[in-house]
């Protein structure tokens, strides 16, 4: 696995400059850093004594490195994981928060390695993450990946407002399925045709 901060720096080029989208629940965005992680943890960017939109603009990609290493990888215990998870969970902890836990846990309770899906890694999900990648060591990786691909596809579903994100205006794969399939062997990836059958019902 690389280095962890080079993780975290190549999760902020994945995650691309400021943006406003107002279908993105999380509001005003830069490097991948919400206006509410900034209100969240207090990080007053521009220092002058409110956190505002003016603020995610400010927002520097070495500054956003330290956010994700500090608050999305020490904080959530990340590194107690087996090494061949880590920057997939890294990297959806970013996008989705404690979701990006449940995901492994209901995958590890799946798996025959039961553990509660209250998206904290504690010791019961660090003993089922590390008996699952001694039971399937080639695997885990892409079943975790797998995992976050299906879980774009059905927040999708339920929500009209973020197709976008996973389908492109083309038809074609969106980034949230496109950041999924980094993490998963090329073997793994949907096709064209696999990808359009998922979306079918969309509209």
């Amino acid at each position: 696995m690389p280095d962890v901060r080079e993780i975290a720096t190549e999760i902020v080029a994945r995650e691309g400059g400021f943006v406003n989208d107002p279908d993105d629940p999380g509001g005003a965005t830069n490097h991948g850093v919400t206006i509410h992680t900034l209100r969240r943890l207090g990080i007053d960017v521009n220092r002058d004594t409110r956190i505002d939109v003016a603020d995610v603009r400010a927002l520097t990609r070495a500054q956003a490195v330290e956010i994700y290493l500090e608050h999305y990888y020490k904080a959530p215990g990340i590194a107690a994981l087996p090494e061949a998870l880590q920057a997939s969970v890294f990297d959806m902890y970013v996008n989705a928060g404690g979701n990006a836990v449940k995901i492994l846990q209901r995958l590890l309770t799946d798996m025959g390695f039961s553990c509660d899906p209250d998206g904290e890694i504690g010791p019961a999900t660090i003993r089922a993450a590390q008996m699952a990648y001694e039971a399937a060591p080639s695997h885990l990786a892409d079943a975790y990946g797998i995992a976050r691909r299906n879980y774009y596809y059905a927040l999708a579903d339920r929500r009209p407002a973020s197709r976008k994100f996973a389908r492109a205006r083309d038809g074609g794969k969106g980034g949230w399925i496109k950041r999924a399939e980094e993490f998963i062997a090329p073997k793994y990836h949907l096709t064209a045709a696999q990808h359009a059958a998922r979306v079918a019902t969309w509209g």
